[in-house]
């Protein structure tokens, strides 16, 4: 099913010039890496949220070269609170991949893109047409739930056939000329206009032809994921405070859940926790903290913490601090990468 991708183009082309995004932070002095940055902190987040995060960023890491030379530790703390954090440990990736084979620059093509940690092709086509122009047609969230509406596409999107049908839409309606405009308008259109639920219709350029529209189906298309009952997981988190107040983290492994982040000492059962310090020589008092839910995208994460105060430190914990912990206190939280459950329960001590 085609329409007339000019009668499109023209429409959502007007809807731009008179009402599209043209003033966000990064679509100032346009880059390719910055781009970059704002197409992956915008994957799975709002865009109010993100312009902070943005230019805090910038600021401290402003070319791909000082991303590349930073710490990963540092580049995760400036990530905290931004979730998702495989996507921090993926830009810190790709930008030395960016330094150490192509320069520095982005390569020209979409494949070349692509090939980088973190980047699948609808960002790589982002990252080029909103900054060089390059003609490349791209389906994020927002432009799936467009094209999903106007031509009433039945079943969940991501579906391989309906993925490959999506892409051949988009290739279909983008033009050559004006891309830069076009792909912002498409995921503009989604984030103010065609949103998920009460989609502004009367507003929307594609109003006449948008098949949702005319079968009144605007409220059930995109069809929803097939529902599967999230697992539940239980968690432990030891909060081992030493008698100066400051509270020992360890760096979490770079695969799994907050991987690469510091975190409290992790544990499947209190016993677990309480063996734990007896071998480190410990019988401290145990505060049992309120247990509380965390959901990620796979799960539901029940997180129990346990606040033991310190009345001196053991040899074992200082070893263990030395090699893969460290003691936090404020004056470090701007080298240490934090998840929000852990800088939640550290706001509550400092």
């Amino acid at each position: 099913m085609h329409c007339d991708a000019s009668w499109f183009q023209h429409q959502v082309l007007d809807w731009y010039d008179h009402h599209g995004r043209k003033t966000l932070p990064w679509q100032q002095a346009k880059t390719p890496y910055r781009v970059w940055i704002s197409e992956i902190m915008l994957q799975q987040t709002q865009v109010a949220t993100v312009i902070p995060y943005f230019e805090r960023f910038m600021e401290r890491f402003p070319t791909v070269e000082a991303l590349a030379d930073a710490p990963q530790d540092e580049v995760l703390h400036h990530w905290t609170g931004l979730g998702y954090y495989a996507r921090a440990r993926n830009l810190h990736k790709a930008a030395h991949t960016l330094v150490n084979r192509h320069n520095g620059q982005f390569p020209e093509t979409v494949e070349s893109v692509s090939e980088l940690p973190g980047i699948g092709r609808s960002t790589a086509g982002a990252i080029l047409s909103l900054s060089r122009g390059t003609y490349a047609p791209i389906l994020d969230g927002n432009v799936k739930r467009v094209l999903s509406r106007f031509f009433a596409l039945e079943g969940w999107p991501a579906t391989t056939a309906n993925l490959k049908q999506l892409w051949e839409w988009a290739e279909h309606l983008t033009p050559e000329a004006r891309v830069t405009d076009f792909n912002q308008v498409m995921m503009d259109l989604g984030a103010m206009v065609c949103t998920r639920s009460k989609p502004a219709c009367e507003t929307c350029p594609l109003q006449t032809q948008c098949k949702a529209y005319q079968q009144g189906r605007t409220a059930e298309l995109p069809a929803k994921k097939p529902k599967k009952d999230k697992p539940t997981r239980d968690t432990w988190l030891l909060i081992l405070s030493a008698p100066n107040g400051e509270i020992y983290l360890e760096k979490r492994p770079q695969s799994g859940i907050w991987g690469g982040l510091h975190s409290f000492p992790q544990f499947e059962s209190r016993d677990q926790a309480e063996q734990h310090l007896a071998l480190a020589g410990l019988q401290p008092e145990i505060e049992d903290w309120a247990p509380f839910r965390h959901t990620f995208s796979h799960y539901h994460l029940n997180i129990y913490p346990l606040f033991v105060p310190l009345s001196s430190i053991p040899g074992s914990v200082h070893e263990a601090a030395s090699n893969a912990g460290l003691w936090y206190h404020p004056g470090i939280a701007s080298q240490v990468g934090l998840s929000a459950p852990v800088k939640a329960l550290l706001g509550r001590l400092f």
